[in-house]
């Protein structure tokens, strides 16, 4: 009897190994996208974060002259496509969008923090965060043209932005990609 409950406890506990081995390695394969939530925790988290950096006086400045709506159009698309979502970018490369913007590491530096915030703000569990900069980081090689910490400097007369997209663009939303429908013979 004593072996009989023995082997049965065994069974048991390899059993909920077995299971949550397999749970574990279905968190492991859902792609950033899925586990910041999809397209529409994306868009809450753009809305909060471009309203607070629009507050921000150490890098508003920088946005003086851009079209907000589009912004966030492209912040949607780029994070979604970087986290494996199925949008598509469809805005201009990062060192072109920036390109005579003077964007300090001091501006930069609070421009991720900002984003921090708000990702705070929405309980982004610690290992989905760090992925998300892990991915964006790199851009700021891209952003970043003048390095010194100074926050809060005007934008350069010589800026020109990208132009506004229509109010129907911007009501279409992201740019999703095609999917190929799948036979089902």
């Amino acid at each position: 009897m004593q072996r009989t409950k023995r082997l049965a406890l065994t069974f048991f506990v390899l059993g909920a190994m077995a299971v949550t081995a397999t749970a574990q390695d279905s968190m492991m394969k859902k792609s950033l996208y899925d586990r910041l939530g999809g397209l529409p925790a994306i868009k809450a988290v753009v809305d909060d974060f471009v309203g607070r950096v629009a507050a921000d006086a150490r890098i508003n400045k920088k946005f003086g002259k851009s079209d907000i709506a589009r912004i966030k159009l492209h912040v949607v698309e780029q994070v979604c496509a970087a986290t494996g979502g199925p949008c598509t970018y469809t805005g201009l490369d990062m060192t072109k969008s920036h390109k005579n913007m003077k964007v300090t590491e001091g501006e930069f530096g609070a421009f991720v923090e900002d984003l921090v915030a708000t990702l705070d703000k929405f309980n982004v569990p610690q290992a989905e965060k760090d992925e998300l900069l892990g991915i964006l980081g790199p851009l700021k090689s891209q952003i970043v043209e003048v390095n010194t910490a100074d926050t809060g400097t005007p934008l350069p007369a010589n800026f020109k932005p990208a132009r506004a997209h229509s109010k129907k663009r911007v009501a279409q939303g992201p740019k999703m990609k095609k999917m190929m429908k799948k036979n089902t013979m």
